[in-house]
């Protein structure tokens, strides 16, 4: 596999997590529909830097290993693997839906950034998710992990801006078609869980042809 396949593969991954309707596409809405745009966009930022702060977290993880366990960093690839399986399998079998979001009350755009970087960052998931699933792609021939970690943070970042930043700028109507349409949620949650199986089974597949 090549660079930018991996690269791709990652991708995918990723998008298939944030699409899902979660507690930060949630608070993206809330912000959006209370304060207008400009709030729901300082909240996308906020988890944009939360999310920072997870990738630097699961790059470390990955590096430590690399470096003093490199036999237990394979071992770690297919785990985090089925991990990330699992978490398809109970995005298959959910039913995600979007509640209504009342009562909110209007607050600065620095507030909002602050609330969206401690949403990401007291998710405890987010932690587990990141180090289970940069063993998979961080893979020491595709040179320095610090720059592929870099890397990393561009697709983590662009595919945030672009999901929730669209939410953002569509508030109201997204809000109105999301809560009029749980069915069509449920189908989001679903297909990206078919997707993380199957992105969780390749890697299984590639992790264990390196052992």
């Amino acid at each position: 596999m090549t660079y930018s396949e991996n690269l791709w593969l990652f991708f995918l991954l990723v998008a298939g997590i944030i699409v899902v309707p979660g507690m930060d596409m949630v608070f993206v809405l809330a912000s959006s529909l209370s304060g207008g745009r400009r709030a729901g966009l300082s909240a996308t930022l906020g988890i944009m830097a939360g999310g920072l702060v997870h990738t630097l977290y699961g790059a470390l993880g990955v590096g430590l290993l690399l470096h003093f366990a490199p036999k237990l960093f394979e071992v770690l690839l297919v785990a985090g693997a089925a991990y990330v399986a699992y978490i398809g399998w109970q995005l298959f079998r959910s039913s995600i839906v979007i509640e209504a979001v009342d009562g909110l009350d209007r607050r600065g755009l620095l507030t909002r950034f602050r609330q969206g970087a401690l949403t990401s960052l007291m998710n405890p998931k987010a932690y587990l998710f990141m180090l289970a699933v940069f063993p998979q792609f961080l893979r020491p021939e595709f040179g320095p992990v610090w720059r592929q970690a870099a890397v990393m943070v561009l697709v983590i970042w662009a595919t945030q801006l672009a999901v929730y930043g669209g939410l953002a700028l569509a508030a109201s109507r997204s809000r109105s078609a999301l809560l009029a349409s749980p069915a069509a949620t449920r189908f989001i949650g679903r297909a990206a869980g078919v997707l993380l199986i199957a992105i969780a089974a390749f890697t299984v597949w590639r992790g264990w042809g390196s052992l």
